[in-house]
């Protein structure tokens, strides 16, 4: 993947501009994973949260994406997402052996899903499901994925310097 790091246009439109900051979140969450050997890609470097890995950080953001868009909004199907089962609160980090590319495929189509969804829904709409968090409107959701992609990637950006010294927002 080639990282562009291009911000939304500064005259956007509500829409475009929460997309566009969204997607750019996105692309540095992939682009702190370009040159990951496998074995890195699932090497813990923090102690005291030990499912923090690249790969991790990468399935953790995807079941997000399906939790907020999928399930809250549209209502759908949650029961291939770890993040709603009972037995381990860390289920959406636990990668199980799955590849680095692998992840980033399975990342890169449920954004794609996302952004269908979004592209297919007012701002105003509010979710489907009968969970407290889908009261609120796609627009909420959206800067709330906003907010959390960001600051997962700056967990990206801690672990990477961790693995190989590699750092930079740009």
């Amino acid at each position: 993947m080639t990282f562009t790091h291009e911000r939304p246009p500064f005259q956007a439109d509500e829409r475009t501009a929460l997309i566009g900051w969204l997607d750019l979140q996105r692309q540095i969450l992939r682009w702190k994973c370009e040159g990951l050997s496998e074995a890195d890609a699932h090497r813990s470097v923090v102690p005291s949260s030990p499912a923090m890995t690249m790969a991790g950080l990468i399935s953790h953001m995807r079941w997000v994406e399906h939790t907020w868009l999928e399930v809250m909004f549209l209502d759908g199907d949650e029961t291939p997402n770890p993040s709603f089962g009972e037995e381990d609160e860390d289920a959406d980090w636990r990668t199980d052996g799955t590849t680095l590319k692998q992840l980033l495929a399975d990342y890169e189509a449920q954004c794609a899903r996302s952004n269908e969804i979004v592209a297919a829904a007012s701002l105003d709409d509010i979710g489907r499901n009968d969970h407290r968090a889908a009261k609120a409107n796609l627009r909420w959701m959206l800067i709330h994925l906003v907010e959390e992609t960001g600051r997962h990637a700056g967990h990206a950006d801690i672990v990477r310097e961790l693995l190989d010294g590699s750092k930079g927002y740009y």
